[in-house]
């Protein structure tokens, strides 16, 4: 391997941080699995990072598009949603619990879905496995964290870019950021996309305005306070719930289309309209002492009605779909505040980074769901007429979670090579309802819960570092027992072992683990509707994954997950039985070249495969939904201040169904995207 194989001088390396740009594919650092800036290689847990550089490469359009490449997550759990993110994390549902922006979650309720920008984005970080220990209520599968934009700490950034798909959608995006005075003291970015059109659903449009304007303020180098906001509309129509008999399986008619829009335009829309204001603040004392704050109020409300598929009407060979009249308008605000401080310190030979803070959450959901029977469709020969929303309601309430945490975490280093890492958090919880249509069901209490974290990392000279961890986590559960109690908070457990290879010059990073993960507590049915806080599920799997650049413009992506899921406990016609729409098998890998060199110079080429194992449609295992493998592409062009590229996913424009959650709501997966893309950068 001659000297010039790789051209990254080890100045830039170390020039990374954790909440920074990656510079290229391989981030080498990040903060979302200590609250701390550490390297990845140095973490005693599943840390993966998808940087700016690999989300233009792939052109994605959304977080679970991000993604699609990282081991342990499912994405696109619910197939072509334009609507929510929807994700399994080491095969546990994470989106309510799981989804952080800059350290700070914005937690989902109900139909009260966040969603993000991926052009406002700087990365997206995967910590899998409990990490309540550090952010309180989350899933025991783990988390995403994306880190936004920020202004650019030196020199400025002037980029224009527009898109268009074959659908006919397209965007028109803006990201602007420099300083503003001769001193750098202050610097601004601002980020914006439009963004409208079809989706492959007849009759469903996928629009957006996006804008996220930040402004920092650093009068010395030990001090910086950044104030931002975002504000993003989304518009868009409910998503097919298709039944698994003329989907997965022929009906009597064969497929139903994938472009068929099942509700009715007359009165279906989906509306959401959501914004938030914070600032980050830090200051340094002193080498030793650091005091950091984040806070953000944020507010959504949605206004979403539709008409969608409950099942057949009769028997699958008449095609005749039943339906739904829904409609909800939740309101829902989010205030959160972290406030943490760090200390350097060695006591002999141990070098100690301690971590303790207190972080404080208020969530305020007003919640509205109506529903009754539809009219039905024909499948065959669709009639189109003109409903309007159903007035009955079934939801009319008001809740409240306020959750405050305390936390304390040592990164312990025993000379130069033995890493350990102690977590500990107590979180006091308290929920309370007001049930307007039902108020003898209304209820307010409380909850608390420890959780901790401990992890052993030996680092060798040549960066590969064997390691081992158990951690503990929480997440409240909303509503109340037959007694009238409140449910207890879902508890979930893991152990953890595995090795990283991450050398300190070249980019390269490579994982592997091996883990026991339990959910406990969780709420399940009996098969008459009865819940029941019985429920454990235990995830056992081996995951491994590679970031790297293998030559000059060559970076490669891989990774491979394989899982065994069971109902541990629970009803007993699911004992044994792996959860609804939870695949064991996943897998992916991405090439990407760039010519560096001659004529070609700034000429490159990508491609990639992704492969998903089959789930079932039903608790008792008794319907499968067959797995699939997708391939990506894209050829791309970047000379100058220009790039251009062409990205299609699903090159061969598959048909296939994503997921089930029951017999009658299947949903199909995307079909190809082509899209044609160029930006200035100046």
């Amino acid at each position: 391997m001659d000297d010039g194989v790789y051209d990254l001088p080890t100045v830039v390396v170390e020039s990374e941080r954790a909440n920074g740009p990656v510079l290229g594919y391989t981030a080498r650092r990040s903060g979302s699995g200590t609250k701390t800036d550490t390297a990845i290689g140095d973490t005693p847990q599943s840390v993966s990072v998808v940087g700016r550089t690999q989300m233009d490469a792939q052109q994605v359009q959304s977080v679970t598009e991000a993604t699609r490449y990282t081991p342990g997550v499912r994405s696109d759990t619910f197939g072509a949603d334009p609507r929510n993110d929807w994700f399994l994390i080491r095969g546990f549902t994470s989106q309510e619990g799981g989804y952080f922006l800059d350290g700070l979650q914005l937690y989902s309720s109900s139909f009260a879905t966040w969603r993000l920008e991926t052009f406002g984005l700087e990365r997206v970080e995967t910590v899998r496995g409990p990490s309540s220990v550090l952010y309180g209520g989350t899933s025991p599968g783990g988390l995403l964290n994306m880190v936004g934009k920020r202004p650019p700490v030196e020199g400025h950034i002037r980029h224009v870019e527009l898109s268009v798909n074959e659908f006919a959608n397209g965007y028109a995006a803006v990201d602007l950021g420099g300083a503003i005075d001769s001193g750098n003291h202050w610097r601004y970015r601002v980020t914006a996309l439009a963004r409208g059109g079809g989706t492959q659903v007849e009759e469903t449009d996928n629009n957006r305005l996006f804008i996220a304007p930040a402004l920092t303020w650093a009068p010395s180098e030990n001090t910086a306070l950044t104030v931002h906001g975002s504000f993003m509309a989304d518009r868009t129509q409910g998503q097919n719930f298709l039944p698994y008999v003329g989907t997965v399986v022929d009906a009597p008619y064969g497929r139903i289309p994938t472009d068929l829009f099942t509700s009715d335009k007359s009165l279906d829309h989906f509306q959401r309209n959501q914004s938030w204001a914070g600032y980050e603040f830090s200051h340094r004392f002193n080498n030793t002492f650091t005091l950091r704050q984040n806070l953000r109020y944020a507010h959504l409300d949605l206004d979403f009605q539709t008409l969608y598929g409950v099942g057949y009407v009769g028997e699958p060979a008449d095609a005749r779909l039943s339906r739904g009249n829904f409609v909800t308008r939740p309101t829902a605000n989010l205030f959160t505040v972290d406030t943490q401080g760090d200390v350097r310190f060695s006591t002999g030979p141990v070098r100690h980074l301690v971590l303790a803070g207190v972080d404080f959450k208020n969530y305020v959901l007003n919640d509205e769901q109506g529903y009754q029977a539809g009219a039905p469709l024909g499948l065959l020969n669709p009639v189109r007429g003109d409903y309007t929303p159903t007035e009955t309601r079934y939801t009319l309430n008001q809740s409240t979670q306020n959750q405050l945490g305390v936390y304390l975490q040592d990164q312990l280093r025993i000379g130069d090579r033995l890493s350990l890492v102690l977590s500990g958090r107590h979180d006091w919880v308290g929920m309370d309802v007001d049930n307007e249509l039902a108020p003898t069901s209304s209820y307010d209490g409380s909850e608390s819960a420890f959780s901790g974290r401990a992890g052993l990392l030996y680092r060798f000279d040549v960066g590969v570092a064997p390691y081992v961890s158990f951690s503990k986590s929480f997440n409240p559960v909303a509503g109340t027992k037959s007694d009238g109690s409140l449910f207890e908070p879902e508890k979930g457990q893991q152990l953890e072992a595995g090795v990283k290879y991450q050398p300190d010059v070249f980019p390269v990073l490579v994982g592997l683990s091996v883990f026991e993960l339990k959910r406990q507590n969780f709420v399940t049915t009996d098969g008459s509707f009865n819940q029941l806080q019985i429920g454990e599920v235990r995830s056992r799997g081996f995951e491994v994954e590679a970031n790297a650049t293998l030559l000059r413009g060559l970076c490669l992506i891989g990774s491979a997950s394989l899982y065994s899921l069971e109902i541990t406990e629970g009803a007993d016609f699911e004992l044994g039985k792996r959860p609804v729409g939870v695949p064991e098998v996943l897998a992916s890998l991405w090439l990407d070249y760039t010519f560096q060199d001659g004529v070609l110079r700034g000429f490159g080429a990508a491609a990639g495969v992704r492969g998903v194992g089959s789930s079932y449609a039903d608790r008792e295992n008794t319907l499968e939904v067959p797995g699939f493998t997708l391939v990506d592409a894209s050829v791309h062009f970047e000379r100058g201040p220009w790039r251009a590229a062409i990205n299609a996913s699903n090159v061969a424009d598959k048909t296939y169904v994503s997921s089930c959650s029951s017999a009658t709501a299947c949903f199909y997966g995307e079909r190809r995207r082509a899209s044609a893309t160029v930006g200035y950068t100046w």
